[in-house]
């Protein structure tokens, strides 16, 4: 599908350390204007890189580096509500959507950004956390990807034992009390990469990421994200539960977590792994919840896997 001249966006190039020759710009999505970064590279296909929840397109800056190092071109997002994307709500820092629907539309735009572009096909994905939940929808409604990784994808959402009674409670109740659009339970404005101290993080274990991350979000405060809302935690309930009834598409994808993930719900992931005939749960062992954020050893591991899958599969 084409669409007209995309305009320009801005591109935070020093604090993103990314490769040059960045194309940003514009794109609109249903309701929404959102932010699409794209390297035309390598000719062994273009890899969907789909960031997770308070994430930006800059902080995909190495990771598009590592992709276009193996040989491919690369595409990436900035999704509704985050980065420098629309926001929904009057508290720029509240992460809002009100239906998981409305990220396919940000997917779709990304796709006819890469076809208007004539990036090299075929088309592959790389999904982290939250993009790895709109990605699974993706998939399974169809999208032109001919393999996929998966980086700690939210196939759950992690809380308290004591919580979840809670969060369902709360959730269900949020549309008639007016609290859709208030702090999720034990979430608030602050930005965890600002608040939290490297040591006892849930991210990574390597501090030159750590500091690669927060340097990001201090120097362009417009980057930056709090805690969702009680809608946004209702609609991805809601959606991880209807993806979890449907059964694995039939694309080949590896899925990486780490043993000491802490972000996401663990158990989902080995459920559906274990359900994905032509899918490999690729476990790095101490790793934390952002694989591509961790050091040097087990990022080299995780591109070097995805290329081959994707190599594997023209």
């Amino acid at each position: 599908m084409k669409h007209d001249s995309a305009q320009p966006a801005p591109f935070h190039q020093v604090v993103a350390d990314a490769p040059p020759g960045a194309v940003v710009v514009w794109a609109q999505a249903g309701r929404a204007r959102i932010r699409l970064a794209s390297w035309k590279a390598g000719d062994k296909g273009t890899v969907l890189l789909l960031p997770g929840r308070t994430e930006c397109i800059e902080k995909y800056g190495r990771a598009a580096g590592d992709l276009i190092a193996r040989g491919f071109s690369v595409i990436t997002i900035d999704w509704r509500g985050q980065g420098l994307a629309d926001r929904a709500m009057a508290d720029p820092m509240l992460g809002h959507v009100d239906d998981f629907s409305e990220f396919q539309e940000d997917l779709d735009a990304l796709l006819a950004e890469a076809s208007r572009l004539d990036l090299p096909q075929p088309y592959y994905m790389v999904a982290h956390s939250m993009g790895g939940c709109i990605a699974l929808r993706g998939l399974m409604r169809g999208l032109p990807v001919k393999a996929a990784v998966f980086s700690a994808p939210m196939w759950g959402i992690a809380m308290a034992a004591w919580l979840r009674p809670v969060a369902s409670v709360v959730s269900a109740l949020a549309g008639p009390l007016g609290l859709v659009s208030r702090y999720a339970p034990s979430t608030s404005a602050e930005t965890y990469l600002l608040q939290a101290p490297f040591q006892g993080n849930v991210l990574t274990t390597d501090r030159e990421m750590w500091d690669y991350m927060r340097r990001q979000v201090a120097e362009v405060p417009a980057l930056a994200l709090g805690g969702p809302s009680i809608g946004w935690l209702k609609a991805a309930l809601r959606e991880c539960a209807d993806l979890a009834a449907m059964p694995a598409p039939r694309v080949p994808v590896i899925c990486a977590l780490g043993t000491a993930e802490k972000v996401v719900d663990v158990p989902p992931v080995h459920l559906r792994m274990a359900g994905w005939s032509n899918g490999q749960l690729d476990l790095y062992p101490g790793a934390e919840h952002e694989i591509m954020m961790e050091g040097p050893a087990t990022r080299k591991r995780f591109f070097d896997r995805a290329a081959a899958l994707f190599e594997a599969n023209r």
